[in-house]
């Protein structure tokens, strides 16, 4: 990540920090793609572990993790989220389940602590890198043997944005352009960029594991989508009782709004 996209990802999610839990409440089907995440993370992780988190956000799946048994080093770039998850650990009382500290995952050789058990980033956050490489290169480091990484990334095909092309192309199309695209939150703008579960494969290299691929919201709407499930309960209920069905058939757990992807790292000797 370079120094001018370092700064406006800061700054755009550190003025989305005061409002971005509110966006989740009465969510359906937020919740309910948050909950498949934590699914998939205890199907290779067993509680107790220690989990370093990127692009923690506010806290929210830290605060989670840790209700299920985990302890979390929660880090992020934007100063305004790291305050936000430090209000959290102070109210909650979480003392050293949760510790915080701002950083970008670019700099893990910068990192506080480790190696961990686990290594988990939520929602995106990873495509905002254009080169997985930035992140991949310091994993040996800041991850155990043994230790498996879930990570939740954009990739290029999702078909509920495909299907409004003839009202908005551009949209319908953006995840497939080369080099990114330019993104704006809270007014700020920064630069996207999308992956297939190969790309992610080759930047881990080798030393990973594939245990698990899934499609996050391949049926049900897109994540900034709150409306859909008010609206249409029904048709949400029958559609997210067929995206589980299907989320892991090869070539479907490659697409949607987001895939999950979990790997366990096995360096040779």
């Amino acid at each position: 990540m370079d120094d001018q996209q370092f700064s406006q990802v800061a700054a755009a999610f550190s003025h989305k920090a005061a409002v971005y839990d509110q966006f989740g409440v009465d969510h359906a089907n937020l919740t309910r793609m948050r909950e498949k995440v934590y699914a998939q993370l205890a199907r290779w992780t067993p509680a107790g572990t220690h989990i370093l988190e990127l692009n923690a956000g506010t806290g929210l799946d830290a605060v989670a993790l840790i209700e299920r048994g985990y302890r979390v080093h929660a880090t992020d770039i934007a100063p305004g989220m790291v305050a936000e998850i430090s209000c959290k650990r102070t109210a909650l009382g979480l003392g050293d389940r949760l510790t915080v500290q701002q950083g970008s995952f670019t700099e893990l050789n910068r990192l506080e602590g480790g190696p961990y058990d686990a290594i988990f980033s939520n929602f995106g956050g990873l495509n905002c890198v254009a080169e997985l490489t930035a992140v991949t290169q310091h994993l040996p480091r800041v991850l155990k043997p043994g230790g498996v990484l879930t990570w939740v990334i954009m990739p290029p095909i999702c078909p509920w944005e495909l299907l409004r092309f003839a009202k908005d192309w551009r949209v319908a199309t953006r995840r497939l352009r080369r080099g990114g695209v330019t993104a704006k939150v809270e007014g700020v703008t920064f630069q996207t960029y999308y992956f297939t579960p190969r790309q992610v494969q080759k930047a881990l290299g080798d030393a990973f594991q594939t245990l698990e691929l899934s499609s996050l919201s391949l049926l049900t709407p897109p994540a900034d989508n709150d409306q859909f499930a008010h609206n249409h309960p029904q048709l949400f209920h029958w559609l997210a009782k067929l995206d589980n069905r299907v989320c892991r058939w090869p070539v479907l757990n490659r697409m949607g709004d987001f895939f999950i992807l979990s790997a366990k790292y096995e360096p040779t000797a």
